[in-house]
């Protein structure tokens, strides 16, 4: 798909082009997610989990003014040693971020607007945005949610990120019309545990499975995109009741140092980490490394049965 503003480097274009399996992977956790060297690190490790898995990996981001669906080491270096000072573009900043020749790192909602664009149909990330606690209030609710709604592009992810209304969140996503499908689990997981006690629309336990209901939605005309929920590994996950503890700690810092928006995500998964004394930051790493693993399977399986990327 041609776009005067896409950039995509000769391996993405050729795989794209041979209807090769390609996943889509997002940058904000790299500027925002994670400590330099760690998200530097793990960026890197991520894409080699997706070649392993028989993909090629196509990591999204705005440089130079730029959307990049596939950056080069030394771009992934840049946001890394960057970070914060990347700014974090969703949908409403991409035309500005462009129009200015600036940086940006994408979130979810972005990296799916990229790869819509790119011709990928498959992305892995850590956890998407959501309903945030306390949204009836503030109504801070992710964007992500509504990019799910609108644009055709299957998310992998650990569930939404636990400091969110997990409930309120499943409840957008169902009047939006967004499949939530659980992989190999019937219950949708809340990012740094396996369970929330909520339960997801479908259940499929193969990728191939999976892929088959990605190519009928889209074969159908459905121009929104899934969800698929994929727990973390067991034998990484954290304490639920602990994690429940950090969480309402962390939130309630953020309201007493007045932090909202774009900052507040970030700060809360920086606050958990120093709560927790670094395991909530392992335990992010491993979730990605396993989302990369099943999108990269998931990708090959839809390429496989649609014969084609777009």
């Amino acid at each position: 798909m041609s776009n005067p503003h896409l950039f995509l480097p000769l391996e993405v274009r050729t795989a794209l082009k041979e209807n090769r399996p390609v996943l889509a992977l997002e940058s904000t956790i790299i500027a925002h997610g994670m400590p330099y060297p760690q998200n530097v690190e793990t960026a890197l490790l991520v894409e080699k989990t997706v070649r392993e898995a028989g993909a090629i990996p196509a990591t999204c981001a705005i440089v130079g003014g730029k959307l990049i669906a596939g950056l080069s080491t030394d771009e992934i270096e840049l946001l890394g040693k960057e970070g914060a000072n990347i700014p974090k573009a969703s949908r409403r900043d991409l035309a500005y971020l462009v129009s200015q020749g600036q940086n940006g790192a994408t979130t979810v909602a972005s990296t799916m607007i990229v790869a819509h664009l790119a011709g990928i149909r498959i992305f892995a990330t850590g956890g998407i945005g959501g309903v945030h606690r306390g949204a009836a209030t503030t109504m801070d609710i992710s964007a992500d949610l509504q990019e799910l709604a609108q644009t055709p592009v299957a998310v992998v992810s650990a569930g939404a990120k636990s400091i969110l209304d997990l409930g309120l969140t499943l409840e957008y996503l169902e009047t939006m019309g967004v499949p939530v499908v659980g992989y190999r689990s019937a219950e949708f997981p809340a990012f740094y545990t396996r369970c929330s006690g909520f339960g997801v629309d479908f259940r499929l336990d193969s990728t191939a499975d999976i892929a088959n209901l990605l190519k009928t939605q889209w074969e159908l005309g459905f121009r929104g995109g899934v969800l698929i929920a994929n727990p973390v590994p067991e034998e990484y996950q954290l304490d639920a009741d602990l994690m429940e503890k950090t969480i309402v700690e962390a939130v309630a810092e953020a309201e007493r140092q007045g932090i909202r928006g774009k900052a507040l995500t970030p700060f809360l998964l920086a606050k958990i980490e120093t709560l927790t004394g670094g395991q909530s930051l392992q335990t992010n790493i491993e979730l990605v490394l396993n989302n990369a693993r099943l999108g990269g399977a998931i990708a090959v399986d839809f390429c496989f049965k649609s014969g084609n990327n777009s």
